[in-house]
C-alpha cells in the first residue's frame, strides 16, 4: 500500500521508511514498519501455519520473561543465598515464583493442555500427555511445598521444561510456515481475484465467478488468474509452476496463456476460455492439497508406534520415580521419573514423516509434477522396475513422415501435391503431410474440388487432372496401376508397422509415403539416466512387433513386449512384480487407465486422457517426459529423509530413556536436549529444499535436432525398378 510514492505499514498503515520489513503472508508481499506489526499482521490475517507460528513467537515472548525471572530467584535459592538471617524470606520467595510460574503454565502450556484433552476425549494418549504429566506433577508438588512450607520447589523445572518444547513447536511451525508459502501459488487457485474488464469498467471478481468468454485485465507482475487467449498486449509469461518450462515463454495476441502462470513484463488483455475451476492449476491445487491431508504408510506406521510407546512410557516414569524413591528422597526421585516422561517424548518421530512428505510434494508441484497420493512418493523411491507404454509416452502421439517411396518423380513434388490436397484435411495423416511439406520450405499445389473419403484417403483436382492420396484399397477402387517394385516396397512397410499413403495422379500411383509415430527426442536420453539410477527398464506396448521394436532401439530399451492388451499388461506387471518387488508404470492412453492402477505406482504425462490421470498416482507436465529422473531423485531424498529422521528420532529416545531412567539427565537437560532433537529434524527435512531443479541436458538436446524431421531417406526411382 502507498500514499503519494511511500510504502504504508500493512498492519498499522504508517508509513514504514526506507528500511522496510518485507515478509510473504498468504502468497502476498506485505511492507511492515516493524516485527511487531509483522506478527500482529500474521495473527490477524495468516493461515494456519503462520498463524500458529505467529501465536507461538508471542508465548515465546511472554512465557521468556516470566521464566526468566523465575530462573534468576532459582539460581539465588540454589546458591544458598536465602540462609541464615536470610531464611525468613525463603516462603516469600517460594511463593513469588508461584506466582510467576502460574501465567507461564497458561501461556507456555496452554498448546499441551489443550491437545491433552482433545485426545483424551477421544479416548488416545499421546505424546502431549506426557508434557502435561510431567510437567503437571512439578508444578503440583511445587505448590503443595510452598502451602506447606517445603524447602524445595521445582517451578524453575516446570516452567523451563514447558519454554524448551514450546522453542521446539514454534520451530517446528516456523518449518511447516515456510513449506506453506512456497506451496501457496499453488494453492491459491481456488481464492484468486481476476479484474474483469466491462468496456470502461474494471471490477475484481473471485475466478470461481468469472465464466467463459470474459475479459480479464492482467498487469505485469501479477498472476494470470484463467485459462485464456491474448486479444491485446505482448508479453512474456512464467509457466514454470505448471508447465516445468523454466524459460520465459513470449506472448502475444492469439497466444494462449495458463492460469497459475505469471506475467512478466507487460499487460496483457485476454479472454478465458474456461472457468476458474476447470483450469490445470485449479487441478494442481486441489491434488496438492488433497495429498497434504493425507498420511503417508511410514507417517501411519510411526503414529501406530507412538501409540504403544507412550503408554508404557508412562507407566516406565512411575515405576521409575518408585523406584528411586527407596533410595532418595520423594522430590528427587519424582524429578527422575519426570526427567523420564520428558525425555521420552516423541515429538520428533510425530514430525519425521509430515514434514519431508509436504516438502517433497511442494518441491515437485513446483515444477508442475502434481502427487496425488503421499505414499507414492515412498514407494516411486522403491521402485526397482519402470514399465513404459509406446504411444503419446515414449513418442509424441503425432504422426510424422520418415520415409518417402516414388517412381518416376523426385520427393518434392510428390509432397507439394499431396499437401495440396491433405491441407484441407482434419485427419492427422494429413496434418502430417503438412508438416513435411512446411519444412522442405515446400509451396502446396492448390488443389480444387476436395472431397474427403473416410477411411480411404482425399482427392482433388490440380492442375487440370485428378490427384489422389490414400491407401491401397482406394487405389485399387479407382483402378490406378501401382508399378510392382512401388507395391512390394509399401507392402513390406506396412508389414514393418509404418502407416503408408500411396500419393498418385494422372491415374498412376507415382509414390508411397511412410508414416510413423517416432520416439521423443528426449527417450533416450530419460531411458539412460533412469538405467543409471538403477532401474529395469521396460516397454510394454499393444503395436505391432517390429513397431515396437523400433522405438524400443530408439529409446536404448533392450526389453520390449509388443500386442498387449490391457489385461494382458495387467498380468505382466503382477508377475513383473513377483521379480522384482515395486514396479511403476508409465502411460497417457484410455487403456492404460487400469494398467496404472494396477502398478504400485502410476505415472500419467501430461497429455495423458482423464481417465490416465486420475488413475495415476503422479502426473507429469505435459512434453515432462525428461523430468521424471528428477521426480525419482525427489522421491528417493524424501523417502532416505524420512528414514533418517525416524532412525534419529527412535534412536535418541532409546538412548536418552536409558540415561534418564538411571538418573543422569535432569528434567531441563532433558527438555532441552528434547527440542534439539525435533529441530534437528525440521533442519534435515529442509534440506529438501536444496535439491536442484531438472535440467534439459545436452544429451536431450542433441537427440532433439538429429531427430528433427528436416530430412527423409528416398528411394530412387531406379533402385525400385531393379527391386
Amino acid at each position: 500500500m502507498s500514499e503519494r510514492g511511500g510504502i504504508l505499514c500493512s498492519h498499522c498503515l504508517l508509513p514504514v521508511g526506507a528500511r522496510a520489513m518485507q515478509r510473504t503472508v498468504n502468497g502476498e508481499s506485505h511492507a511492515f514498519c516493524c516485527y511487531g506489526c509483522c506478527i500482529a499482521f500474521q495473527v490477524k490475517n495468516g493461515k494456519s501455519e503462520e498463524w500458529e507460528a505467529a501465536w507461538l513467537l508471542i508465548r515465546l515472548g511472554v512465557g521468556g520473561f516470566l521464566s526468566m525471572n523465575i530462573m534468576l530467584f532459582s539460581l539465588l535459592l540454589y546458591a544458598g543465598a536465602f540462609t541464615g538471617v536470610d531464611a525468613r524470606l525463603l516462603p516469600w520467595i517460594h511463593l513469588l515464583l508461584w506466582v510467576f510460574a502460574t501465567p507461564a503454565l497458561i501461556i507456555l502450556g496452554g498448546p499441551f493442555f489443550a491437545e491433552t484433552w482433545r485426545d483424551a476425549r477421544d479416548g488416545r494418549v499421546t505424546s502431549s500427555a506426557l508434557i502435561v504429566l510431567g510437567v503437571g506433577a512439578a508444578y503440583l508438588y511445587s505448590a503443595f511445598a510452598v502451602v506447606e512450607r517445603g524447602p524445595h520447589v521445582y517451578f524453575d523445572t516446570a516452567s523451563m521444561v514447558l519454554m524448551l518444547f514450546t522453542v521446539g513447536r514454534y520451530l517446528e511451525a516456523a518449518g511447516r510456515a515456510r513449506a506453506a508459502r512456497n506451496l501457496e501459488p499453488l494453492l491459491a487457485a481456488e481464492s484468486e481475484c481476476a479484474t474483469v474488464v466491462d468496456g470502461s469498467v474494471e471490477t475484481r471478481r473471485p475466478v470461481r465467478e468469472v465464466s467463459v468468454g470474459t475479459l480479464v485485465q492482467v498487469r505485469p507482475g501479477e498472476r494470470i488468474p484463467l485459462d485464456g487467449t491474448v486479444m491485446e498486449g505482448e508479453s512474456h509469461a512464467d509457466e514454470a509452476v505448471i508447465t516445468g518450462e523454466s524459460r520465459p515463454v513470449p506472448k502475444g495476441v492469439g497466444s494462449p496463456v495458463i492460469a497459475g502462470s505469471i506475467n512478466m513484463d507487460g499487460p496483457l488483455l485476454i479472454r478465458s476460455t474456461r472457468t476458474g475451476t476447470d483450469t490445470r492449476w485449479a487441478q494442481i491445487c486441489r491434488s496438492v492439497r488433497d495429498a497434504l491431508t493425507q498420511r503417508s504408510p511410514t507417517q501411519r506406521l510411526a503414529d501406530r508406534i507412538v501409540g504403544i510407546f507412550v503408554p508404557l512410557v508412562l507407566s516406565l516414569g512411575v515405576l521409575t520415580a518408585l523406584c528411586w524413591a527407596q533410595w532418595l528422597p520423594f522430590d528427587r526421585a519424582l524429578l527422575i521419573g519426570l526427567s523420564v516422561l520428558v525425555i521420552a517424548c516423541p515429538c520428533a518421530v510425530g514430525l519425521a514423516a509430515p514434514l519431508a512428505t509436504s516438502l517433497g510434494i511442494g518441491r515437485l508441484a513446483r515444477r508442475g509434477c502434481l502427487v496425488r497420493e503421499p505414499g507414492a512418493l515412498e514407494e516411486l523411491a522403491r521402485a526397482r522396475l519402470l514399465a513404459f507404454d509406446k504411444t503419446g509416452t515414449l513418442t509424441s502421439g503425432r504422426a510424422r513422415v520418415v520415409r518417402i517411396e516414388t517412381t518416376d518423380v523426385v520427393a518434392d513434388e510428390v509432397l507439394a501435391r499431396a499437401a495440396g490436397l491433405e491441407r484441407h484435411s482434419e485427419h492427422g495423416f494429413g496434418h502430417a503431410i503438412t508438416a513435411a511439406a512446411a519444412v522442405r520450405g515446400l509451396d502446396p499445389v492448390v488443389a480444387g474440388d476436395v472431397q474427403t473419403l473416410p477411411g480411404r484417403g482425399i482427392r482433388g483436382n490440380a492442375d487440370g487432372e485428378a490427384v489422389v492420396a490414400g491407401n491401397r484399397a482406394l487405389m485399387s477402387e479407382l483402378g490406378w496401376s501401382v508399378a510392382p517394385a512401388l507395391g512390394e516396397r509399401g507392402r513390406s512397410l506396412e508389414a514393418d508397422g509404418y502407416s503408408v499413403i500411396y500419393v498418385g495422379w494422372g491415374e498412376h500411383v507415382r509414390a508411397a509415403l511412410a508414416l510413423d509415430d517416432a520416439a521423443l527426442p528426449e527417450a533416450r536420453s530419460t531411458v539412460e539416466a533412469l538405467r543409471s539410477r538403477g532401474l529395469h527398464v521396460m516397454l510394454l506396448s499393444g503395436d505391432l512387433a517390429r513397431a515396437t521394436q523400433r522405438v524400443a532401439v530408439a529409446a536404448g530399451i533392450e526389453d520390449a513386449q509388443s500386442g498387449l492388451s490391457p489385461e494382458v499388461k495387467r498380468a505382466a506387471l503382477r508377475r513383473l512384480r513377483q521379480r522384482y518387488g515395486v514396479v511403476a508404470m508409465v502411460g497417457d492412453g484410455l487403456n492404460d487407465g487400469p494398467v496404472l492402477a494396477e502398478a504400485d505406482v502410476g505415472i500419467a504425462v501430461g497429455s495423458a486422457t482423464d481417465l490416465a490421470r486420475e488413475t495415476a498416482a503422479v502426473v507429469l507436465p505435459r512434453d515432462g517426459l525428461w523430468m521424471l529422473p528428477w521426480v525419482i531423485d525427489v522421491a528417493r531424498a524424501a523417502r532416505k529423509t524420512i528414514l533418517t529422521n525416524l532412525l534419529w528420532a527412535f534412536g535418541y529416545n532409546l538412548i536418552a530413556l536409558t540415561l534418564a531412567v538411571l538418573g543422569l539427565l535432569q528434567p531441563v537437560l532433558a527438555a532441552a536436549v528434547m527440542a534439539g532433537s525435533s529441530v534437528l529434524v525440521v533442519l534435515n527435512s529442509l534440506r529438501l529444499e536444496r535439491i536442484p531443479d531438472p535440467v534439459w541436458t545436452t544429451s536431450s538436446g542433441g537427440a532433439e535436432a538429429q531427430s528433427a524431421p528436416d530430412t527423409f531417406p528416398v528411394l530412387p526411382s531406379s533402385a525400385i525398378q531393379q527391386g
